[in-house]
């Protein structure tokens, strides 16, 4: 039988958008903008959500952790993609190329579970009002939000893993900006059948099954909201949740557009290009989508802004302490 020359390459080649020299300048200003937005605008999210004891619920908890999540996830990404597009320098090594496909799959996993969290707790406070706050108390809050973040970080351990120990025989040009668990798949040159399955078992897992628990919950909330009689009450409802749905649609959207289309139709560059949105863009636009849809927050802001502090009296309404 013939030997395969099995090597591990010292770093990576990511070829991003190195074919268009112009539009790495643009996409340069761009995504520093974008990256800066993307740090303040969560950052004051979880800022406001501590300090404002009115946003100590549930919903806001929830929150906190999406801000977190999506600070952390653009950071694992954006640095070494402004390093790239900056200069002629495009490698990454091979332990940044390892550690950013770990993080990337396990903060990815986690926001799909910690979405179908969030829209579970919209269901609660709009078709079960009365027993929210017995329903959604401190300890199923913590345990929902734990859920999220070790089942993302338990399937990450685990294909992150299996890829790490493929031989890639000194294959080490990647056509992306940042390294993905399905591209240094695709370097490997041995079977990858056992990868493959593991992938398509956890994105039913991860993400099927939170898009599926997402759509009922909203089916619920639809039939209650059109149970409500006045104009009034029925604004108030969907109000609680247009700014999940939105961020919903935009986080899934870019998924499915990404990955289910079919094979025929999908362009490898068109391809980067939503990989940008939900990596660069999307981060940087759910603060403003929760805060420009939100009374309370906007409300925290502007007392933020002027300084004033949180009065004794407003500790009415307290769920739990963020």
């Amino acid at each position: 039988m013939e030997k395969v020359n099995i090597s591990i390459p010292e770093g990576f080649l990511l070829l991003g958008f190195s074919d268009r020299p112009l539009l790495e300048i643009i996409l340069f200003i761009f995504v520093s903008i974008f990256y800066v937005l993307t740090l303040l605008g969560n950052a004051t999210i979880m800022l406001v959500s501590h300090l404002d004891v009115r946003l100590h619920t549930p919903m806001y908890f929830f929150l906190t952790n999406l801000s977190f999540l999506d600070i952390s996830f653009t950071t694992s990404i954006v640095p070494q993609l402004l390093v790239n597009l900056w200069g002629p320098e495009k490698t990454i090594s091979h332990a940044g190329c390892v550690v950013q496909f770990y993080i990337s799959h396990w903060l990815g996993a986690t926001e799909c579970v910690l979405l179908a969290v969030m829209s579970y707790d919209r269901y609660v406070a709009v078709c079960q009002p009365l027993y929210y706050t017995i329903i959604m108390n401190s300890w199923v809050c913590w345990g929902l939000a734990s859920t999220a973040w070790l089942g993302g970080l338990s399937t990450s351990l685990l294909g992150s893993t299996l890829t790490v120990q493929l031989p890639l025989c000194g294959h080490n040009h990647i056509d992306h900006f940042f390294c993905e668990m399905p591209l240094i798949m695709q370097l490997a040159c041995v079977d990858t059948s056992l990868n493959e399955v593991e992938m398509y078992v956890a994105s039913f897992i991860f993400v099927v099954l939170p898009l599926g628990l997402i759509l009922v919950s909203y089916s619920q909330i639809v039939r209650a909201v059109l149970r409500i009689k006045s104009t009034e009450g029925r604004y108030k409802a969907f109000n609680t949740c247009s700014s999940h749905l939105v961020v919903v649609f935009l986080f899934y959207g870019s998924i499915i557009f990404m990955y289910l289309q079919p094979a025929k139709n999908s362009s490898h560059e068109q391809g980067k290009f939503v990989a940008l949105f939900y990596t660069v863009v999307t981060p940087m636009l759910n603060p403003l989508i929760y805060t420009l849809r939100n009374k309370d927050v906007k409300g925290a802001l502007k007392q933020l802004v002027v300084g004033s502090g949180c009065g004794p009296g407003r500790k009415q309404g307290v769920i739990f302490e963020v």
